[in-house]
């Protein structure tokens, strides 16, 4: 696979990725943070962080779990191993903070297990939907 093809992937699955996560972030996310862990919360966004995260994050999600996927041209191993990635990775940071933090909501915790699973379940499914589809 060329660079040219492995960058339309990841562009691909960064826009799939927002997408799908806007729900989340734009509806639910903002409030259920202030009413739980809002005494943690900075006023001012590090977005420069956020940033690097995001773009280092969805290389990860490609690597791991898109470009296998599309090897095996199969929609419903993006699924699972997607789904499997999100939990691994929310689980990463939830986890450390529920051990390491005091008053970290153990709500929050299930919360986020649940939806990192479902958002990269469907981003990868999506995408790999897409640029099967696309291949044909």
């Amino acid at each position: 696979m060329n660079m040219a093809k492995h960058l339309k992937i990841y562009g691909l699955t960064l826009v799939v990725f927002f997408l799908v996560d806007i729900v989340w972030l734009a509806f639910i996310s903002t409030k259920l943070y202030e009413d739980q862990i809002g005494f943690l919360l900075k006023d001012d966004v590090n977005w420069l962080a956020a940033a690097l995260f995001y773009l280092l994050y969805i290389a990860g999600l490609v690597f791991f779990v898109i470009r296998p996927s599309i090897e095996k041209k199969s929609v419903r191993y993006a699924l699972l191993a997607g789904g499997f990635f999100g939990l691994v990775t929310y689980a990463t940071y939830d986890l450390t903070n529920l051990a390491t933090l005091s008053d970290w909501p153990i709500f929050i915790t299930v919360v986020d297990l649940l939806w990192g699973t479902f958002l990269n379940a469907a981003t990868a499914a999506i995408t790999v939907y897409l640029v099967l589809k696309r291949q044909k």
